[in-house]
């Protein structure tokens, strides 16, 4: 139980967990540059899913590269780093994998 104003005020300030990964995709700008299945700047996330396939590792691979940007992978454009904690960046990147 809070038991004081300031107490309430820090929740309120506190940042929330997205509902959803999509949700989350969307408050970090991913999905102006990524779509579902379709290239926009970047590959579809469908595509990235395909491309992991069947790594073990991908999920780890997936999370570094969405904390640290890249380039070269898809192409000559650079991916830059996202604003996103460790927790969000392996939230997003198993989510990304489940593309289908």
């Amino acid at each position: 139980m809070i038991r004081s104003l300031a107490g309430l005020a820090l929740l309120a300030a506190a940042p929330a967990w997205a509902a959803t990964p999509q949700q989350l995709a969307n408050s970090k700008s991913c999905m102006a540059c990524h779509g579902m299945t379709q290239k926009i700047v970047g590959p579809g996330f469908k595509q990235v899913a395909e491309r992991y396939r069947g790594d073990p590792a991908a999920a780890a691979k997936l999370a570094a590269k969405i904390r640290s940007g890249g380039s070269g992978a898809w192409g000559s454009l650079s991916m830059p780093p996202a604003a996103v904690s460790d927790a969000e960046a392996k939230q997003l990147a198993t989510w990304i994998l489940q593309q289908k």
